[in-house]
């Protein structure tokens, strides 16, 4: 079953008619691969699976196999062959271009940093993820909490189903992707801290605090963070620091991406369990980050905090525009003096306080109450609310 995401293909479209070559890149298994099949199908000499022994025998000489083709060509899990990446560049320096290419990757540019080194003017990235509550719809938002956004887990034909899925792709994630990447840690270490880390989500990283739980040094363990944030399987959430006579928080905060994950690891397995469990306001919060970040796609994103109890929980630069985000799993937000300090420290634009009610409402001036199935119709919605 093919669910559509017409943004993303439109999207892919405009980047491919003004670039040489662009990258879609994000986690295994988000949609790059059936995207990417609706620009080239699969059983075409165009499209190359670098995870197919017949794509690899085709680029055992690749320059020869990919300088006589033309339109576009679709080399699927290119981080397995980073070597390509140099001779990329030679094949869209030609004049005039026979050829444009749509590559797809597991590995963030900073994994990979050759790939943004070789073809720095030649490249554009489209970040993606799995489902966005746009793509799905509000009427799915629970599930879509629930699951998570990999297709295969939220639309798997029950909750064992997801689960079972889940369960296997954390497995496959830790024992095949990371040593494809070229990472050598034991896949029991590297779980061990990833489990630990489903308890810190949404909290300010410690890593002294994890470090001494694990028996390991600060080192490994912030090389641990950075290796899971580069396969997009967290984010850490960097603090703004505003120009203020007030001591602010300087270290990042970390939530896991996609939310299925984070309840596999937690032992949450049906709705019950989660309006139950003790993380349940800060699984909240990381799906509402993201579904936010999804739906505006903006330049830049941070969270911001002082050491005497004042916060925001999002900081989003759009387009010149400072707009703070909060996210309260409660039945009617309330103004807190936390946000009033945030809107005039911070000379917010406008500040979003994101529910799970139905009823949007102002609370005072620049801010407003939104539900966040408000996000299915997409970024439109901040615009609306907030004139």
């Amino acid at each position: 079953m093919i669910h559509p995401r017409p943004q993303l293909q439109q999207a892919i479209e405009r980047a491919l008619a003004r670039s040489r070559v662009v990258a879609l890149i994000g986690p295994r298994q988000c949609g790059k691969t059936t995207l990417a099949r609706q620009f080239v199908p699969v059983d075409s000499l165009n499209y190359f699976d670098l995870e197919d022994p017949v794509s690899l025998a085709r680029l055992d000489q690749p320059l020869t196999a990919l300088q006589g083709l033309t339109g576009l060509v679709v080399i699927d899990e290119i981080q397995r062959r980073p070597e390509l990446f140099p001779i990329l560049r030679v094949l869209c320096d030609r004049t005039p271009l026979p050829a444009r290419f749509l590559i797809l990757g597991s590995a963030s540019p900073e994994l990979l940093r050759q790939s943004s080194e070789t073809l720095a003017g030649r490249l554009e990235i489209i970040r993606m993820a799995g489902f966005s509550l746009a793509e799905v719809g509000a009427e799915r938002q629970m599930q879509h909490w629930l699951r998570g956004g990999f297709p295969l887990s939220f639309l798997a034909s029950s909750e064992a189903d997801s689960l079972a899925w889940r369960r296997n792709f954390i497995q496959t994630f830790l024992e095949r992707d990371l040593p494809q990447l070229g990472i050598n840690i034991p896949s029991s270490a590297m779980f061990r801290f990833w489990n630990m880390l489903a308890h810190y989500h949404a909290q300010v990283w410690n890593a002294a605090e994890i470090a001494r739980a694990l028996d390991l040094s600060e080192s490994t363990v912030r090389r641990y963070l950075d290796l899971l944030e580069g396969a997009f399987m967290v984010r850490q959430l960097r603090p703004w620091f505003a120009n203020l006579n007030k001591r602010q928080v300087k270290s990042p905060k970390v939530y896991f991406r996609d939310t299925g994950i984070l309840h596999q690891m937690l032992g949450i397995r049906e709705e019950r369990d989660l309006w139950l469990h003790p993380k349940s306001g800060a699984s909240w919060e990381g799906y509402v980050i993201e579904e936010v970040i999804k739906a505006t796609d903006p330049d830049e994103v941070y969270f911001w905090a002082t050491h005497a109890g004042a916060e925001l929980d999002l900081l989003l630069f759009l387009g010149g525009r400072r707009v703070g985000v909060e996210c309260k799993r409660v039945d009617a937000p309330r103004l807190t003096p936390s946000m009033r300090i945030a809107l005039d420290n911070l000379a917010l634009d406008h500040l979003f306080v994101f529910y799970p009610g139905e009823r949007p409402y102002p609370l005072a001036e620049r801010v407003t109450v939104l539900p966040l199935a408000s996000l299915a119709r997409g970024g439109e919605a901040l615009d609306i609310a907030g004139g």
